[in-house]
C-alpha cells in the first residue's frame, strides 16, 4: 500500500512509495531524510519504532483488521519475545524505557506502533516515564499517535509537550473526525493526522493547526483480507482538503 505524506502548511504532497523527494520546506518540517538514514522499520514515515507498551483494544472501524494484534498473537505463540507473553493484552514494559538513550544516530521514532500510549489502561505515571525519556534524548524526534485523542489532551492539560515530540490522531471514518479538535491547539512543534486506513470519503476537513498528514488505504497483510476504498471516494477526499 502506498502512503502519501502531505504538508498541510504548503499544500504539497509526496509519495514515498514512488521515491519522490520531499521539497525543502516539507523535509525541514518533517525533520528527516528517509533515504539518507539507517531505517529499522518498514513503516514509511518513521525510521524506528519504540514499544514501551504493547497490546490494545478496538475502538473504531480502523481497528477491525489490526496488524499489531495479529503480530502480537503470532509472537506470543513463537515464545521468543517476552514482551508478547500476554498476547495483545495492554502491557507496560519498564525494561524498554531506556532503549532510545543508546541510539546514537538521530532518528524519527514512532512510539507504540504495537499499542496506543494513551490507552485507558496505561497509567499517566507510566506515560510520564516515557515523556521523561523523550526529553532526555533531544537528538531524536518522536511521533505520539493515538486514537484516544481526548485522553491525550487530558494528559497534556497539566504537562508540557517536549519540543521533540509530535502529537497526532488517527482519522479513518467520518465519526472519528472529531479527534482532530483535541490536538488542533496543543503546543507541539508538529500536529499530524494519520488517515490510515482511509475507509470512506471524509469530505472536506478543517486542517487549521495541522502540519502533516499521512494518507493510505488498508495495507495488504497475511492476517486479514484488506478492505477496499472506492477510487472515486479517495480522489474526492484528496481533492477537497481544506487547507486553512
Amino acid at each position: 500500500m502506498k502512503t502519501t505524506l502531505f504538508n498541510a502548511e504548503n499544500k504539497s504532497a509526496t509519495n514515498s512509495a514512488n521515491n519522490v523527494n520531499f521539497n525543502e520546506k516539507t523535509e525541514e518540517a518533517i525533520g528527516m531524510t528517509i533515504a539518507k538514514k539507517t531505517r529499522f522499520t518498514k513503516i514509511e514515515w518513521a525510521e524506528r519504532t519504540w514499544n514501551p507498551v504493547t497490546g490494545c483494544t478496538k475502538i473504531s472501524a480502523g481497528c477491525a483488521n489490526c496488524y499489531a494484534e495479529g503480530l502480537s498473537l503470532r509472537f506470543q505463540k513463537m515464545k521468543k519475545q517476552k514482551k508478547y507473553k500476554n498476547g495483545f493484552e495492554v502491557t507496560t514494559h519498564d525494561y524498554t524505557l531506556k532503549a532510545p538513550i543508546s541510539w546514537r544516530e538521530p532518528l524519527m521514532v514512532f512510539v507504540c506502533s504495537m499499542s496506543d500510549l494513551f490507552h485507558e489502561e496505561v497509567p499517566f505515571e507510566f506515560i510520564d516515564k516515557v515523556i521523561e525519556v523523550i526529553k532526555a534524548t533531544p537528538q531524536h524526534e518522536y511521533q505520539l499517535l493515538t486514537k484516544r485523542a481526548e485522553r491525550m489532551a487530558q494528559y497534556f492539560e497539566t504537562r508540557e509537550i517536549p519540543q521533540n515530540a509530535w502529537v497526532g490522531v488517527t482519522v479513518d471514518v467520518k465519526n472519528s473526525i472529531g479527534r482532530i479538535d483535541y490536538i488542533r491547539n496543543l503546543e507541539s512543534p508538529v500536529r499530524f493526522l494519520s488517515i490510515e486506513p482511509l475507509l470512506e470519503d471524509l469530505g472536506t476537513l478543517n486542517l487549521q493547526g495541522i502540519n502533516w498528514i499521512i494518507v493510505a488505504g488498508e495495507s495488504v497483510h497475511i492476517f486479514y483480507k484488506s478492505r477496499l476504498l472506492e477510487k472515486s471516494g479517495s480522489l474526492f477526499y484528496l481533492q477537497n482538503i481544506d487547507y486553512l
